[in-house]
């Protein structure tokens, strides 16, 4: 893609190309290197969990990298903007942790399990 796509000769469509293809690397390269430094650092999870954990935060840095060249390019990169976009970044990874990452709420521990037990 780098030396396939010259810039000064090149329409929307293969900016666009070029940004998806960084977007994607960059999302795939984080993923596994922070799958791999949560299940090799922090084995306090489950294999699957450390996955989805570490996808989601690899999206939201490729997110931040590739905004951040797009900016760059169209010369709309202040630090104004980059702090409004890692503040909303911030906001979206807080949302998402908060509300137990993606609709999956961690299991409960076996005393909450007997105290709602109305049978048990």
């Amino acid at each position: 893609m780098l030396w396939s796509v010259n810039p000064e000769t090149t329409n929307w469509l293969g900016f666009s190309l070029f940004y998806l293809a960084l977007f994607l690397s960059l999302a795939g390269t984080a993923a596994i290197i922070g799958f791999l430094v949560r299940f090799i650092f922090l084995k306090r999870q489950l294999a699957f969990r450390a996955v989805k954990i570490a996808f989601r935060q690899s999206f939201i840095f490729a997110f931040l990298i590739t905004t951040s060249l797009v900016l760059l390019a169209y010369d709309l990169f202040t630090w104004l903007n980059l702090v409004l976009l890692v503040v909303g970044l911030s906001a979206l990874e807080y949302f998402l942790i908060s509300h137990g990452s993606f609709g999956i709420q961690p299991p409960a521990s076996e005393a909450e399990e007997k105290e709602t037990n109305i049978y048990g």
